[in-house]
């Protein structure tokens, strides 16, 4: 029989393979707009539509996150997961079909609210399914899979054109599908329908039975059971908007998505989505020299991969502000010293031909960035929402991350044309060190903490131990 690790192994892999499809579709522009620049392209377009067909998977993706946290509170995550998956094997074909823009723009559209709605629902079903000590590491390794789309797509480019890319990107995401229909379903979820004897059963079928897991059960069915006697399972329109606009009253609601925002900020900043994408233009523009900027790519996202690979080992040792502030920091002052740098030699005061050490220092900055900076919002998504706000609280991150992705995607190409790589990074590290700034006064530890003692802390301002459990809870340990 299976042990509970490989249960949770299993099932983090249906979000594994699914993000990795997403890293394809963000960094599909680096293939795609090149390839509508060539002279004997079927299809034209300018750098206005080129951006727009970059930038539209974010616009997109914040109909997939209002989509998937309608639907993830109505049917399940399982449910939900899998109709979100159908609009992104719809957008391989569309793209690979296209004889035109509006096919191609209708392809990335489609991509665009798969990528919006799981990106979300991946973090919460890693944050539900998993047991704590292991969360840290599986949503780290969820980064990485992006990474590793971002890779898979920069190797294609080298032997394929754009349009057999798109089947390469089929494969996975149908791959994805499969995997997840096998799911159970979420016991966080079936708790809060009041389902608590199957909830009860698939929790132990994820996690084991041990004291700790049946003490940290027992923690979540009096949270849900106490819910359901204020609100019940279901409710009217009016009482609906009642409570959600009630929730931006609620400091266990505000704090996290604050926290959100600025992590958001900062995993933009740090080129987490516009290097992808935007990739070959910028160490061309570095390095004066297009038939290496394959070769400099590519060992570039081979790195950023094994720093995220690394970072889901630090997790496990380190914790996640040390983590943060120890790597962001640094990673801040090399950012500056790469615009210096780079200015001094756009304004020919020291020369072009040393192209190593530029290269070198933004080689030093994305391992430093992705070991915690770039992965973060996605790190804290599926742990600091409370259940009770995570329908809305999902829905509410995911806009605010897809507006950052839309705009680091719309303006990216703009900036480069206009102020260059130097002035480019400038502006983006500028959000950075704001960013860093603010989340050291707001973002709490959350290393080896259960999603229930997370929060309480946002609640009470304080970690409630599982030590300090009172009699009743004892009491209502499940055997």
């Amino acid at each position: 029989m299976a042990s509970p690790l490989a249960r949770q192994i299993w099932t983090v892999s249906g979000v594994f393979t699914n993000m990795l499809v997403q890293g394809m579709v963000l960094s599909f522009p680096s293939c795609l707009l090149p390839g509508l620049r060539e002279t004997d392209s079927p299809i034209k377009a300018d750098l206005a539509t080129a951006s727009w067909l970059a930038s539209s998977v974010g616009l997109s993706s914040m109909l997939g996150f209002l989509i998937s946290s309608y639907l993830m509170d109505r049917c399940g995550r399982r449910i939900s997961h899998l109709l979100v998956i159908l609009p992104g094997i719809s957008a391989w074909l569309f793209i690979y079909f296209a004889h035109n823009v509006l096919t191609l723009m209708l392809g990335r559209i489609l991509a665009g609210i798969t990528a919006g709605a799981t990106v979300t629902l991946g973090a919460i079903v890693i944050g539900e399914y998993t047991s704590p000590e292991y969360r840290g590491m599986f949503l780290n390794l969820k980064s990485a899979s992006v990474c590793l789309g971002n890779m898979v797509v920069h190797i294609l480019h080298n032997f394929f054109n754009w349009k057999t890319i798109a089947i390469f990107g089929l494969i996975p995401q149908i791959l994805a599908f499969l995997i997840i229909y096998t799911w159970p379903e979420s016991p966080a979820w079936l708790a809060s329908k009041g389902q608590f004897q199957k909830a009860k059963e698939t929790f132990f079928w994820l996690r084991g039975s041990s004291e700790r897991e049946k003490l940290e059960l027992s923690e979540l069915f009096k949270k849900q059971e106490a819910s359901l006697l204020k609100f019940g399972v279901e409710s009217t329109l009016m009482n609906s908007l009642k409570v959600i606009l009630k929730k931006f009253t609620r400091k266990d609601f505000i704090k996290p998505i604050t926290i959100i925002v600025f992590t958001g900020i900062l995993s933009e900043a740090c080129g987490r989505h516009f290097f992808p994408a935007y990739a070959t233009q910028i160490i061309d523009d570095i390095t004066g020299d297009k038939t290496q900027s394959f070769y400099y790519t590519l060992s570039i996202d081979l790195i950023i991969i094994s720093s995220i690979i690394l970072s889901s080992i630090l997790v496990k040792v380190i914790n996640l502000r040390t983590l943060l502030f120890t790597t962001g920091v640094p990673a801040l002052a090399v950012l500056t010293s790469v615009c210096v740098y780079l200015l001094l030699t756009f304004l020919d005061v020291i020369s072009k031909e040393r192209q190593w050490i530029p290269l070198s220092m933004i080689v030093i900055f994305f391992i430093l960035v992705n070991l915690c900076c770039t992965p973060i919002p996605y790190l804290i998504l599926g742990e600091i929402l409370p259940l009770s706000h995570r329908s809305i609280g999902s829905s509410l991150s995911g806009l605010i991350l897809s507006l950052f992705l839309m705009i680091a995607l719309k303006i990216t190409p703009y900036l480069l044309e206009n102020i260059n790589v130097h002035g480019t990074f400038t502006v983006y590290g500028g959000f950075v060190a704001v960013s860093l700034l603010l989340l050291y006064f707001m973002l709490p530890e959350t290393k080896n903490k259960t999603l229930v003692e997370i929060e309480d802390y946002f609640n009470n301002g304080k970690y409630h131990s599982y030590d300090e459990t009172d009699k009743d809870t004892k009491r209502r340990m499940l055997i």
